[in-house]
C-alpha cells in the first residue's frame, strides 16, 4: 500500500513535469501572449490541463483495460496533428486572427449594429467609450439599450470565471489540450503497464498524472503571462514583439515536428517508424 502510494505521489510531480515539454509550452505560449491578466492565464493552464486529462485518461484507460493496440500510423497521426496544431496557432497569431477572434469572441464586445467602443485600461478598471453611427432613438422614440454587458461605461462581470473568459476562450484551450492528450497518451499508458500491474492502481495513476500536469499547466501559463501582462498598454512595442515572437516560434516548432513525423518517422512512407515516447 505505501510504495502504491508512494507510485502516485510520483505520477503528480511527472504529470508537473511533463506540463513543461516544449510543444505544452509553445502552444500555450501562443493562447497567454494576448493575455494581461495573470489569473485568467492560470484558468487557461487549467483548462488546457484539462483537455489534456481527458484524453490522456480515455486513451490511457483503453490501452490499460482493454489491451487496445495503436496502429503505427494512427500513432503518428496523433503526434502530427499536435504539429499541425502549433503551426495553426502560429500562424493565427501572426496574422493577426487570434486577437481578432479573440475580440470578436469576448464577453466585453459589442453586439449592437452601428456601435463600436474603445477601450481604455485605468488601473484594475477598464472603461468603454461608445460611439454610434446609429440615431440615439429607434422610430418608436425609445432610447437604444446598452448591451447586457454594460452599465455605465464600465464591465459589470456577471456569474463565473468561466462567463467573465466566453465560450471560445474556454473551449480554445481545451480543444489544444485534447489534440495533445493524443499525442502523448499511448506512452505514458505504456509507461505505466510496465510499472503498476494493477488495472484499477494504473488508471488511478492516470488521473493523478493528470492533476499533476493541470497544476503543472496552470503555473506555466501564470508565469507565461507576467511578460505580457507587465508590457501591457504602456508598453505596447514589447508587447507586440512577445506576440509575433511566440507565433514565430509555435511556426518553426510545427514545421519541424511535422517534417520530424511526417519523413523521418515515415509517416508519409511505405515504412513508418513510431516508439511512443
Amino acid at each position: 500500500m505505501t510504495s502504491g502510494l508512494a507510485i502516485l505521489v510520483i505520477g503528480f510531480f511527472l504529470g508537473m513535469r511533463h506540463a513543461t515539454d516544449p510543444d505544452h509550452v509553445i502552444a500555450v505560449s501562443t493562447i497567454v501572449s494576448r493575455e494581461r491578466s495573470i489569473a485568467k492565464a492560470g484558468l487557461v493552464g487549467i483548462l488546457w490541463g484539462c483537455g489534456h486529462t481527458l484524453t490522456i485518461v480515455a486513451v490511457g484507460a483503453a490501452i490499460i483495460l482493454f489491451g487496445l493496440a495503436i496502429p503505427v500510423r494512427i500513432g503518428l497521426t496523433m503526434e502530427f496533428s499536435v504539429g499541425l496544431m502549433l503551426i495553426l496557432l502560429g500562424v493565427l497569431n501572426l496574422t493577426g486572427a487570434m486577437k481578432w477572434i479573440s475580440e470578436r469572441f469576448s464577453p466585453a464586445h459589442p453586439r449592437v449594429a452601428g456601435e463600436h467602443a474603445h477601450v481604455q485600461e485605468h488601473g484594475t478598471r477598464v472603461h468603454f467609450h461608445w460611439h454610434s453611427h446609429a440615431p440615439a432613438e429607434d422610430h418608436h422614440g425609445k432610447g437604444l439599450k446598452s448591451p447586457r454587458w454594460f452599465t455605465q461605461g464600465e464591465v459589470k462581470t456577471q456569474g463565473g470565471p468561466f462567463e467573465r473568459l466566453g465560450l471560445f476562450h474556454v473551449l480554445r484551450p481545451l480543444l489544444v489540450g485534447i489534440v495533445h492528450g493524443l499525442a502523448g497518451s499511448a506512452a505514458v499508458a505504456l509507461l505505466v503497464l510496465g510499472t503498476i500491474h494493477d488495472a484499477k492502481w494504473a488508471v488511478l495513476y492516470l488521473l493523478i498524472f493528470g492533476t499533476g500536469t493541470i497544476a503543472g499547466m496552470m503555473l506555466i501559463t501564470a508565469a507565461l503571462a507576467l511578460p505580457f501582462s507587465f508590457a501591457g498598454y504602456k508598453f505596447a512595442w514589447l508587447n507586440r514583439g512577445l506576440v509575433t515572437a511566440s507565433g514565430l516560434l509555435s511556426l518553426g516548432f510545427g514545421l519541424f515536428l511535422c517534417y520530424q513525423i511526417g519523413f523521418t518517422q515515415g509517416l508519409f512512407t511505405s515504412h513508418p517508424n513510431w516508439t511512443p515516447a
